[in-house]
């Protein structure tokens, strides 16, 4: 039985593991929140008292945080993932972080005989506990070769897209468009609801449509209703968008509409959404439009 350790059990981090308990690895877990460590106990993992801890009983170790910070401090600080990790572990980091900060990785696990991949997620916390995310995956092909087994409980779409901190460029892609649907659908209800017109109707013939997406498929009832119970927080996709202009910096292009996504997720921030889950750009959307409800 394979031993994997992970680092964050929150919002998808612990679906995720448990995913991998219901595959049959052996998890060994850590998270700086109790109830997350008495989650995975209770769901038959095994808790640990340090992410190097984790690190040192697996065979392969997964890191699930907020921000490269975060990935920085469990990865590259004392005792933590890198320092601890016997040669020939597979690191997987499925956080979303800078690229920059995933070649990092990778450069100071080769250094010690660890192999590297980064394989950020799209899907939501959903997508997370039905074991359907999408992953995108950076490294060498024969690491990926390695780490299917453990992909295969977590994602339906499982993709080699090029050498380290290239699954993360991919995923700052993905925010990207997941951030400028969200605030198209945002302004298409304010848009209809304005015109004394039924958006739930309205959302339903979109969804049939060109304009149908996995985003109205999922999330128009909840858009409409105004539930914005997190599923992807506000705070995290602004952290995204300020990857995906670093990287556009980076790369050299103009990304116009991807500024404006940025400008409009850092307005939901400061009008104090940010505990909300992402598709509350619809309340940036009323208060431009004067259309709050």
């Amino acid at each position: 039985m394979t031993k994997v350790g992970f680092v964050g059990l929150g919002i998808m981090g612990g679906p995720m593991a448990s995913n991998l308990l219901d595959a049959g690895f052996e998890v060994i877990g850590y998270d700086l929140v109790p109830a997350a460590l008495e989650r995975l106990s209770e769901a038959g993992g095994k808790p640990a008292a340090s992410a190097g801890q984790a690190a040192a009983e697996a065979d392969i170790v997964i890191t699930m945080l907020p921000n490269h910070p975060h990935v920085e401090a469990a990865a590259l600080g004392e005792g933590g993932v890198l320092d601890s990790a016997k040669p020939g572990t597979l690191y997987i980091d499925m956080s979303s972080i800078r690229p920059e900060t995933a070649r990092r990785l990778a450069e100071v696990g080769a250094q010690r005989g660890i192999r590297v991949l980064d394989a950020p997620v799209s899907g939501g916390e959903k997508g997370a506990i039905d074991g359907v995310l999408s992953i995108m995956v950076g490294g060498a092909a024969e690491d990926f070769a390695a780490a299917q087994p453990v992909f295969a409980p977590l994602g339906r779409t499982v993709v080699h897209v090029g050498p380290a901190g290239a699954g993360q460029t991919v995923k700052a892609a993905n925010q990207l468009v997941v951030g400028g649907t969200y605030a198209l659908v945002a302004e298409a209800i304010v848009l209809m609801e304005a015109s004394g017109l039924d958006a739930s109707l309205g959302l339903d013939v979109l969804a049939g449509g060109l304009a149908g997406s996995r985003i109205l498929e999922l999330k128009r009832g909840s858009m409409v209703a105004r539930e914005f119970q997190p599923g992807f927080r506000i705070d995290l996709h602004h952290k995204d968008m300020g990857i995906i202009v670093d990287a556009a910096r980076d790369a050299g292009v103009s990304l116009p509409v991807g500024n404006l996504v940025a400008a409009l997720i850092a307005a939901a921030r400061a009008q104090g959404y940010g505990s909300l889950d992402h598709s509350a750009l619809l309340k940036v959307a009323e208060n431009l439009s004067g259309a709050a409800a």
